[in-house]
């Protein structure tokens, strides 16, 4: 062995040992008996065998991952000994030579129950979604384990504070999946510290040029918040200390993602965005005087600063359905800018943190392990109701992971709490499916309303149900929750399944007067008339929409078979994705504007109309099933939805620079209306540029307008040339580019 390999074997080996030494001071070993200390030891041994030969992107040993994740599990999460072990196993299995089989015989059964949810499932590559396979697979595992996903999550987390070292489109499809997947998952288990950091960790991918910029202006303004937070805590601390228990106070910056947020919704620069931060006051209180204690911080906060009484969020007295406790008030503060409090104790602070982890520290208080005990049962029934379909399942889970929500409540006075948005129909299920499957009338405050009515906090909802009533297709329209969407699809397949028995009967006399063999006969049928299966087929006879006499008509009987008729066209191809991925000179002989996969002519694609990107705009190609390549913006609001769920249909894409070619780019733009004179003004400077302007819209109203302008622009740098401008003009408030 050369000097060079035998030098970085000895710094390989440094660095291990060094990660493993500080996987073992997160952990408290009084917590853990011999065994469990045995174990994760036994376990990181074997870790560093089987990955001996792997090396991650960024030429670091493999196993400084699992190790990591481990870590995170102990220290981030506040999982015991078993998780531990079983995340420093996550990937031998998928990996290496090891069996899953050999992790039982050691490590016995509830730690390789945990491995096998983690490994992915193999030769995934005929279905029409890999990610969502392997995605409802480790769903199933949660329901036996929670602490399948809760590794799931520490390892997607590495990950993505990692991604530097990845390619620019793999860094992309990562960032999709979880921003579209987990990034809600870490906020239905009360991950808040993680939902917050994916979310970070996703704009910091997407959003490059913005999340540098705001990165660089939250440093510049560090020191002038720091003093803010001081003077607006002062006048507190002595009032404060009159509730004679041990508080907290502390002043942390909002995330950069939140406050980018902000930019958008509000439509204001990061200059006049003042909450960049939020004060948390925390008590050490005990179990039952928390609630009290947390109204008199408030009342002492609201003293001393003067309350915007529609922004107080009381969490206290109604937690939300993941567990999530806190007193959410804004305060003026000093200078007139608005500050967010948070008063909480110490225990709803490590629930808010931590999630569902921390909530099995508290078990049997307030019966809180039930609001996950009740979401588990919702996940469950999904499952059950989903059939194979891993994409219908995907949908309707997310559904499940909502932000924000409606509390309403039954005859009896019994509160259920239902995703924004949910609809009357929606609250029937959530009842029970067979008052859902029954429903034909809903009444809420006593007054009748349509199924698909929006439910609002303070509803009574009272559901009127007969027993010969089927749910419809046009169901799937009334409802917006993952439980109510998969009932109503379950009772519609069952319904079809029935009416098809009939079609069914009636092709098997047919084929039996045919005198050919029934089940190759079928498969015959169902592949030359395109059916996605045998039920649907079925289906169709039933209901006449096939005719047997078109059996006769497209094949011939020989020695008890259908064989197809031959025809004078040469027979159809079916469009396979290979057929249509298959590389062809493009139509066009002007010169291409984009490297996709590599090549600079070889595919035709289009630009996606749903973003219009624009050259120079951060892009990806998508290989759709029927329109062929479509090229999209990487922050393209169906970006996150392709990628996440088809990200093997995902290819690379840059631009190849070419003066002559022209996008369409379209700005919105608001401000004080001052007449006429606003057209005049917005146009000439847009002349002047040397710009063509494709349409214009333009709306005022008491003071205030707001225009949309559509624009030829040659790339991304004289788009941002033009906002500028028109930013810089004497009463325009803002200027932004259209995302869809």
């Amino acid at each position: 062995m050369s000097e060079d390999l035998l030098i970085q074997e000895e710094e390989d080996k440094r660095m291990i040992q060094l990660a493993y030494r500080e996987l073992r001071r997160s952990i408290k070993a009084s917590s853990m008996e011999q065994s469990d200390q045995d174990n994760i030891k036994a376990a990181y041994l074997l870790a560093v065998d089987a990955h001996s030969e792997q090396r991650r992107k960024s030429g670091e040993p493999y196993v400084l991952h699992p190790i990591e994740v481990a870590r995170i599990c102990a220290v981030e999460i506040g999982l015991g000994p078993t998780a531990i072990v079983s995340a420093i196993l996550h990937d031998v299995v998928e990996d290496t030579p090891v069996t899953i089989e050999e992790i039982r015989e050691q490590f016995g059964p509830r730690i390789t129950l945990i491995v096998d949810g983690l490994t992915k499932l193999d030769g995934l590559y005929n279905v029409e979604s890999p990610q969502a396979e392997n995605f409802k697979k480790v769903i199933r595992s949660l329901l036996d384990d929670v602490r399948v996903v809760l590794i799931k999550m520490a390892d997607r987390l590495h990950n993505m504070r990692t991604l530097g070292s990845m390619p620019r489109h793999k860094q992309l499809k990562i960032a999709a999946e979880t921003d579209y997947i987990y990034a809600p998952l870490a906020h239905r288990l009360g991950l808040y510290q993680i939902k917050t950091e994916f979310q970070d960790l996703i704009m910091k991918v997407k959003e490059v040029e913005t999340y540098d910029e705001l990165t660089v202006k939250l440093k510049e303004s560090e020191a002038q918040r720091s003093n803010y937070v001081k003077a607006f805590i002062k006048p507190l601390k002595k009032a404060l200390e009159e509730i004679n228990h041990p508080y907290r106070i502390t002043g942390r910056p909002k995330s950069i993602y939140s406050i980018w947020n902000k930019i958008k919704t509000k439509k204001v620069p990061f200059e006049e965005i003042y909450d960049l931060f939020a004060i948390r006051i925390i008590i050490d209180a005990p179990l039952k005087k928390e609630k009290q204690l947390c109204w008199q911080v408030y009342s002492i906060v609201t003293d001393v600063h003067t309350p915007i009484p529609e922004r107080l969020k009381d969490w206290v007295t109604t937690p939300k359905s993941n567990g999530y406790e806190s007193l959410h008030t804004t305060v003026v503060g000093p200078k007139g800018r608005y500050v967010e409090v948070q008063i909480r104790s110490e225990r709803m602070d490590d629930i808010a943190e931590r999630g569902f982890a921390a909530h099995w520290k508290y078990k049997g208080v307030k019966e809180q392990h039930d609001v996950y005990d009740k979401w588990l049962d919702s996940v469950r029934e999904i499952l059950d109701s989903s059939g194979t379909d891993a994409v219908e399942f995907l949908n309707d889970f997310k559904t499940n992971l909502f932000n924000e929500e409606v509390y309403v409540y039954t005859p009896n006075g019994d509160m259920r709490i239902l995703p924004k948005g949910a609809t009357a129909l929606d609250f029937a299920f959530d009842i029970h499916s067979d008052v859902g499957y029954h429903c034909t009338s809903i009444k809420v405050n006593n007054k009748l309303v349509p199924m698909g009515y929006k439910l609002n906090s303070g509803d009574q909802v009272t559901v009127v149900t007969n027993k010969s009533q089927r749910p419809s297709e046009g169901w799937l329209k009334m409802v917006v929750t993952g439980k109510a969407r998969s009932k109503i699809r379950s009772a519609m397949k069952e319904e079809r399944r029935k009416q098809g028995e009939l079609g069914l009967e009636s092709l098997q006399r047919k084929l039996k007067n045919l005198k050919v063999d029934f089940e190759e006969s079928v498969e015959a049928l169902v592949k030359f008339f395109k059916y996605p299966n045998r039920g649907e087929l079925y289906y169709d006879i039933a209901h006449n929409n096939f005719q047997l006499s078109e059996i006769k008509e497209n094949f011939n009987i020989e020695a008890g078979k259908l064989i197809l008729k031959p025809v004078e066209e040469e027979l159809i191809e079916e469009k396979t994705e290979e057929l249509a991925l298959k590389k062809r000179p493009r139509k066009n002989k002007r010169k291409t504007q984009l490297m996709i996969d590599g090549s600079t002519d070889e595919y035709e694609y289009q630009l996606a109309t749903c973003c219009n990107p624009l050259q120079g705009d951060s892009v990806f190609a998508y290989l759709s099933a029927t329109s062929g390549l479509k090229v999209h913006r990487t922050n393209c609001p169906n970006a996150t939805n392709l990628m996440a769920k088809y990200g093997y249909r995902v290819m690379k894409a840059e631009w190849i620079s070419n003066a002559n070619d022209s996008f369409v780019a379209d700005l919105l733009i608001a401000g004080v209306d001052s007449g006429p004179g606003v057209i005049e003004q917005l146009t000439s400077n847009i002349t002047n540029l040397g710009l063509n302007i494709r349409s214009f819209y333009i709306d005022g109203d008491q003071g205030y307008f707001e225009g949309k302008i559509s624009l030829l622009i040659a790339n991304k740098d004289q788009l941002n040339i033009v906002i500028r401008a028109l930013k810089n003009l004497e009463g325009i408030s803002s200027v932004t580019r259209q995302e869809a």
